[in-house]
């Protein structure tokens, strides 16, 4: 107990006579049981056995729907401020449990805080009353704070459970749709776009598609006066709880942030993607994706799958501001070919063309002039820009003009694998899931005949055991030629994908951000060398999804 409240409450309270606090809670699961802990319910008892009791001024400190695992609720903290101010003489609640569900903070006000505050604590149902200590009910209130405690640990258990079920069977785990769908009256299962909230998150990807980080794009949509998801939500009856926020019509670059970072914009139901780390806490954490669960195709997509992948990519790599100013669109996707760091823009005031700037390795930048661990790799921006430009129409200029011969390069590029190979494997595949099959309906009759007693246990045992071997081989056999298949299927998609990117331009003239995000992954800058008598530098590019594209020899 600090020395402010003590100090306080030896003032007298200038506004008069002391308050007694009427304090009730109600959270979602406890509205779920009925009227009995209803917050009508709640003031009327509490106000009931006051009156009763000669208890003045009474004042009501109501927390509606909030948990009683925190303490962290408006209205407890605004009781609290009250106290601190010595303005409180007396708290009174239905039972420990309306109180709080933590045994150890529960304990720590009702023992400590209000004792030193001077401050009489009353839980009606439960016979508490810290004024009289004789009261054989106030030695069990430990115990019953424990039950309290391990009731919201049980239900939080279930809820869990039920969450879990619902998640997967394909429903949507929140309450509140993302910013930009809105749930449909008849059925809340089903969500629809909101056509001027997804026309600002295509706007929002667009943004970040051309360069723009996160806090610009926030920013920008303040500056232009936006609705920020905060008051769209509220404009749309949705229940949200803005007082939380000191400025709510402001776009922050976190709001940013998960906007472009959700799957959810796809058209897809994606479950499990955070989970709290305790019953006790409102932290959350981000899951990994591989405990996604994820149902494709459940609503309208406001953002479609190549530009979703861009921008996660470009998200990957992040392009920071140079020292000057201005941000290179090439910046984060330069690296070293001999030691595999990025390369960095290197730009002097000196420099009045922005163009004449140059990439030098980082671990050459880092290292001393006796020491520098590898070379420059220097190449001037504007020769880079040159080179990607010009490969870039010459792969746009392949796969518009022979489609079918472009896609043939992509396949023989990316493996030396032939397809009868891949025949040969797909067959392979087929004929292990039908022997694995065999295997268990040959060990079934093998344990039918056993206990028929047709095949002694000797016998059983040896020809089991070399059924259940052969079947183990092929299992693992199968995963593997799984792994393999699956791998070459993807490889088509991938250059389906290539080509669909391709088709959204008709031509090419200048480098944009945009463009160098969704066609190139990364650029490897090889060391200038002497060939012939001449100096010349090898620049390989790596497109997204097909690797890179090597030449046609005519």
């Amino acid at each position: 107990m600090n020395a402010q409240i003590l100090e306080t409450n030896k003032r007298k309270f200038k506004g008069g006579e002391n308050i007694t606090a009427l304090y009730g809670r109600l959270s979602c699961d406890d509205d779920l049981q009925g009227d009995s802990n209803s917050i009508k319910n709640q003031k009327a008892i509490l106000e009931k056995y006051a009156t009763d009791h000669g208890f003045t001024n009474l004042q009501f400190y109501m927390d509606d729907g909030y948990s009683g695992t925190t303490f962290n609720r408006p209205a407890f903290q605004k009781m609290l401020h009250d106290i601190e101010e010595g303005q409180v003489s007396t708290v009174i609640v239905k039972d420990m449990s309306r109180f709080g569900r933590d045994y150890i903070m529960v304990g720590y006000y009702t023992e400590i805080y209000f004792q030193n505050a001077k401050v009489r604590f009353i839980a009606v149902n439960d016979g508490v009353d810290t004024a009289n200590a004789n009261i054989s009910e106030n030695d069990l209130t430990p115990f019953k704070n424990v039950f309290n405690e391990w009731y919201a640990k049980d239900t939080s258990k279930k809820v869990r459970s039920v969450l879990r079920a619902k998640g997967i069977s394909g429903k949507h785990l929140c309450n509140c749709p993302p910013y930009g769908y809105l749930k449909d009256k008849d059925n809340k299962d089903l969500w629809y776009v909101e056509e001027k909230a997804a026309a600002v998150i295509k706007e929002i990807y667009s943004l970040c598609m051309k360069g723009y980080g996160p806090t610009q794009i926030a920013r920008k949509l303040t500056e232009d006066h936006i609705d920020s998801p905060i008051l769209w939500k509220i404009q749309h009856g949705v229940n949200y709880n803005s007082e939380k926020f000191e400025h709510p019509e402001v776009w922050t670059t976190h709001t940013v942030t998960r906007i472009l970072s959700n799957p959810t914009y796809l058209g897809h139901t994606v479950n499990f993607r955070t989970r709290k780390k305790s019953y006790k806490s409102n932290v959350v954490e981000f899951l990994p994706e591989s405990d996604w669960v994820v149902f494709e195709n459940t609503h309208e997509a406001i953002i479609d799958q190549e530009t979703y992948d861009t921008v996660q990519r470009l998200r990957g790599c992040k392009r920071r501001p140079e020292r000057l100013g201005e941000m290179s669109v090439f910046s984060g996707m330069l690296f070293c070919a001999d030691c595999g760091n990025k390369m960095y823009i290197n730009r002097c005031k000196k420099y009045k063309d922005y163009q004449k700037c140059h990439f030098d390795c980082a671990t050459y930048r880092k290292g001393t002039p006796k020491h520098r661990g590898c070379t420059s790799h220097g190449i001037n921006l504007d020769t880079v820009e040159e080179i990607v430009l010009g490969d870039l129409k010459r792969v746009f200029a392949m796969a518009k003009n022979n489609e079918k011969e472009f896609v043939s390069l992509l396949q023989s590029n990316m493996g030396s694998e032939t397809r009868k190979t891949l025949s040969a494997k797909t067959a392979e595949y087929n004929d292990g899931e039908r022997r694995i099959k065999e295997l268990d309906r040959i060990i079934q009759r093998l344990y039918e005949d056993n206990v028929n007693g047709k095949i002694s246990d000797e016998r059983f045992m040896k020809m089991s055991q070399n059924y259940e071997s052969e079947q183990a081989a092929l299992t693992e056999r199968v995963k593997v030629l799984k792994k393999e298949l699956s791998a070459v299927a993807e490889q088509d998609d991938n250059t389906e994908r290539f080509l669909r990117l391709v088709r959204k331009y008709t031509e090419i003239t200048e480098i944009t951000p945009e463009i160098v995000r969704t066609f190139i992954e990364k650029i490897i800058v090889h060391e200038k060398e002497v060939i012939d008598g001449k100096k010349t530098q090898c620049v390989e590019i790596i497109y997204n999804c097909v690797g890179a594209i090597p030449y046609i020899e005519k």
